[in-house]
């Protein structure tokens, strides 16, 4: 594997993202196969420096040595040019900009460049689950800028896959906006454009998502009643993938538990599990739901049995899904927080 190809691992990309080098070594040497001497020869650092860096002994923070990592490690481009505060200022790869600037000049938009714009959105889509959505806030409202330039000279199928695709970054940035506390103001705004777009394109299954997600707001908000309702509309608006389904049902699962409904909830969690069980493998499920796995199934029916103060079932459930959520920490430590808390009131 070529050096730049390399970079297409996601850990290492998020360790680069977050400036923190030891674990940009500790990555780059697990994908390369390159001991701590060869790795220093190749940034112009002693075997001894790369081990101390690795150990958080050493901090990197001069732009010389950082240049030289940049260089020896053939870091691409679109990584490559950082804030020294730590926010990634990343931008699309050289093909995608080619691609975009050849439908600018020529007044249309093909349905290689919207696939080739997807799969950099479902790449940092993965990122954020390590790096937080602060630090790709700004590459991923870029990109949205330019799918919403790319659309008044599109119809047919590319309009309706840009329109779902700006859909797409529009919910990401909903939900990126909520994290940081900005709901409901901007969280709710971009949901509203990712709704409408989602009704333009008729895709139904980010529609569904769309109405999940607002369903959680309004669930988080103190207003179980209206989010079992938004819930309910969502899968019920169909057809539906069955991955996409099951989300709808589990959020609306635990609005119904909000509310003090044990049997409903309880009811449309199993549906869910049984509708995400028909899509196991990542390839079958739309592509913000790559994170659908058996373990993530669940989980979030662990997360309705806590709901419902039924706190054995979320005990027995959680217990099954930590060992598989090791690779994303936040997930990791929130549901072992969660599975302690169970213990205790069982």
């Amino acid at each position: 594997m070529s050096r730049r190809g390399l970079w297409q691992d996601a850990r290492l990309r998020a360790a680069w993202a977050r400036r923190d080098f030891g674990v940009v070594f500790r990555e780059y040497r697990r994908v390369s196969g390159l001991s701590q001497t060869h790795l220093g020869e190749r940034v112009g650092l002693t075997q001894g420096y790369v081990s101390n860096v690795e150990r958080g002994r050493r901090r990197i923070v001069q732009e010389a040595v950082i240049a030289r990592i940049t260089k020896g490690l053939e870091v691409p481009e679109e990584l490559g040019g950082m804030r020294s505060e730590g926010v990634a200022q990343w931008n699309p790869p050289p093909e995608l900009r080619e691609r975009m600037a050849h439908a600018h000049a020529t007044g249309r938009a093909d349905l290689r460049a919207a696939d080739a714009i997807g799969d950099v959105l479902a790449h940092y889509r993965r990122t954020e689950d390590e790096v937080g959505g602060r630090d790709l806030w700004p590459v991923v409202s870029a990109q949205l800028a330019t799918v919403t330039a790319l659309l008044p000279a599109t119809s047919g199928r590319t309009a309706d896959r840009l329109l779902s695709l700006a859909a797409e970054h529009a919910h990401w940035l909903s939900w990126v906006a909520a994290r940081e506390g900005q709901q409901p103001g901007a969280a709710r705004a971009w949901l509203d454009l990712a709704a409408g777009w989602a009704a333009e394109a008729g895709a139904a299954d980010m529609a569904a998502w769309v109405g999940r997600v607002r369903a959680r707001y309004l669930n988080q908000h103190g207003d179980p009643l209206r989010a079992l309702r938004v819930a309910e509309a969502a899968y019920a608006a169909g057809p539906l993938s069955p991955a996409a389904e099951a989300v709808a049902r589990t959020e609306a699962a635990l609005a119904a538990a909000a509310c003090g409904d044990r049997a409903l909830a309880g009811h449309l969690a199993d549906r869910a599990v049984d509708l995400a069980a028909e899509v196991p493998a990542e390839e079958d499920r739309p592509p913000w739901l790559y994170w659908l796995s058996p373990a993530r199934v669940a989980a979030q029916r662990g997360e309705v049995a806590y709901a419902s103060r039924d706190w054995q079932t979320a005990v027995d459930y959680w217990g099954d899904a930590l060992p598989e959520l090791v690779d994303f920490p936040r997930d990791h430590a929130y549901y072992t927080e969660k599975l302690a808390d169970a213990a205790e009131r069982v």
